[in-house]
């Protein structure tokens, strides 16, 4: 069954499945996101990657939500949008949103670091009734992913995506059936900032190495600040394997030890 739909999204992970829903022949009578913005000093404004996308397949674009008010559509599809959806607007048009963990774990805005952070075997993607509440709906469809033990946040990122889209387009294939309300107790997966991305090396190879797979890792070095791309287990213990030096190139592990001629005692901050 083909229908009329607004979408709502902003990130690259928003991109797939608005890109199916246009192929599985649904009418988006509307793409909401965010505004451009610049980047960097004097340049162009960029536009999301989801306004991007949109404007390619020729769909029409907002970046007020109200707007979704005059389209007529009869369901809005909520992903990686960003911004909260005000009551009145939820009161005219219902909406499903695309969340990537197994409601209730990890409802917020990092769901998929945080079930890396945490050590999960597995996660997932709900399709649920998008409410008020910080991703609190009822559920229509879920599927589980499970996560390797080596899977980066990108990797299993791309994976949900994967596994999202085809949730989707499946579940809007047909009338949506009676959401079954979350069970279990929630947890919250708050955003990650740089603090939270700072290497404890006091910390178990295993939580550290957890670290480094979900991106951005960073540690300092007498005083300037080292990421780490990618790291090893190797037993209990951890091996570096790629490290970007401040102000430089990514380079190997080993290649910028014998560099920086490390001493005996030395180790990172």
């Amino acid at each position: 069954m083909s229908r009329r739909l607004v979408y709502l999204g902003t990130p690259a992970m928003a991109v797939p499945p608005l890109r199916a829903l246009v192929d599985a022949g649904h009418d988006i009578a509307l793409v909401v996101t965010r505004v451009d913005k610049r980047r960097g000093r004097g340049a162009e404004l960029s536009p999301s990657p989801v306004k991007a996308a949109a404007l390619e397949l020729g769909l029409p674009v907002s970046h007020d939500i109200g707007d979704v008010l005059a389209t007529g559509a009869e369901l809005g599809v909520v992903v990686a949008f960003g911004r909260l959806i005000e009551p009145h607007v939820l009161a005219r048009v219902p909406m499903v949103n695309l969340h990537f963990s197994l409601l209730p774990r990890w409802r917020g805005a990092a769901p998929v670091e945080r079930a890396v952070l945490a050590g999960d075997a597995d996660t997932g993607v709900c399709l649920m009734q998008l409410e008020e509440g910080l991703d609190t709906g009822p559920v229509y469809a879920r599927v589980t992913v499970p996560i390797g033990v080596h899977m980066t946040a990108a990797e299993l990122r791309s994976c949900l995506v994967d596994a999202g889209t085809e949730l989707l387009v499946r579940s809007l294939a047909a009338p949506l059936p009676e959401p079954m309300p979350q069970m279990g107790d929630a947890t919250y997966a708050a955003k990650i900032s740089p603090a939270d991305l700072r290497i404890d090396w006091r910390a178990s190879a295993a939580a550290v190495d957890r670290l480094v797979r979900v991106g951005g890792a960073w540690t300092t070095f007498r005083g300037k600040r080292m990421k780490v791309l990618a790291a090893e287990l190797v037993g209990e213990e951890l091996r570096v394997v790629t490290v970007q030096p401040e102000g430089k190139p990514p380079m190997a592990y080993d290649d910028w030890a014998r560099g920086a001629r490390m001493a005996p005692d030395e180790r990172f901050e």
